[in-house]
């Protein structure tokens, strides 16, 4: 039988308990299941480490994107191997980036039965990660604004409001004019083999879309992909008409260049800089602020259920 464990965020914010206890019934049916709620931030890091250790077949998770991204740097922190047990996931949190992007329906009860069938029928995809100095992510990260948002959002979160598409809406108007700097940019993104570009914030994909604002996908980078390097979008200018064109470009999922933008498809590697430590992001989840950060593509490094 299919040794499985399954790592359930007690907060996810889509999820409730009764629909919980049903979903873990189901996976019982099918697999040797061991059930481990989180804790504290970090807890799932711990988890996915021990299931790797273990021998385990699967790890599934129930929350949001940011458990998802613990579970992905606990089993990979020995790095990519044949002994790294498959990922499924199971979407309760507010995006659900990466559980859209492997295909998952957005209900968690379908998403289960998907995961089942997935299961029986070892329906497997081998996709690319990224890392950012020694942290793995699965669909994207940011430094500046993006991560500023994210965490001002985290920071009404624990006052006890919820993340809803208007207050994600109302905190990045927020932030942009109130607490961005448009006179100077603050990034530099360097490559082998290009020159240095001076930005205000940098968005970075794994796959397509970045996020979601409610049902709508916003999309700077939409040819980003799980089966390539890593796409960049960034701005060189932080003036009313380059931020407009901007978010026109997000919405409209344009691949259209502009003066105003740096976009970077299927990067292999590349760097940013800070001239002071700014807001860092990864999944959707802030990590702090940072002056330096490396970014890396990593080929093949994780079995998913699809």
């Amino acid at each position: 039988m299919v040794r499985g464990l399954l790592v359930v965020n007690p907060r996810a914010t889509t999820t409730s308990p009764r629909v919980t206890d049903v979903l873990i019934h189901a996976f019982a049916d099918e697999l040797d299941l061991e059930v481990c709620q989180t804790t504290h931030r970090g807890h799932a890091i711990t988890l996915g480490e021990q299931a790797r250790d273990a021998g385990l077949d699967v790890v599934v998770t129930l929350g949001g994107d940011g458990v998802v991204n613990e579970v992905i740097n606990g089993l990979l922190r020995a790095g990519p191997g044949s002994d790294v047990p498959m990922l499924g996931t199971v979407p309760g949190g507010s995006g659900n980036v990466f559980a859209r992007a492997i295909g998952l329906p957005a209900d968690a009860v379908e998403a289960t039965g998907q995961l089942l069938d997935a299961i029986r029928e070892q329906r497997i995809r081998t996709i690319g990660l990224g890392r950012a100095n020694d942290r793995w992510f699965a669909t994207n990260a940011g430094l500046g604004v993006d991560a500023a948002v994210i965490a001002a959002m985290e920071r009404q979160r624990a006052t006890g409001r919820r993340a809803t598409p208007g207050r994600y809406l109302a905190t990045t108007v927020r932030t942009l004019v109130r607490d961005t700097d448009h006179a100077e940019p603050a990034l530099l993104l360097t490559r082998p083999g290009s020159p240095d570009e001076h930005v205000f914030f940098a968005i970075v994909q794994n796959t397509s879309p970045w996020t979601y604002l409610g049902m709508w996908a916003v999309d700077p980078c939409p040819t980003a992909s799980f089966d390539t390097g890593l796409d960049v979008f960034a701005l060189r200018r932080f003036g009313l008409a380059a931020t407009l064109q901007a978010a026109g470009r997000m919405l409209s999922h344009s691949t259209r260049g502009s003066s105003s933008v740096v976009v970077w498809h299927d990067q292999p590697e590349f760097t940013v800089t800070a001239r002071r430590p700014v807001p860092l992001q990864i999944d959707g989840e802030g990590v702090g602020s940072s002056s330096h950060v490396h970014f890396e593509a990593v080929p093949a490094a994780l079995r998913v259920l699809h």
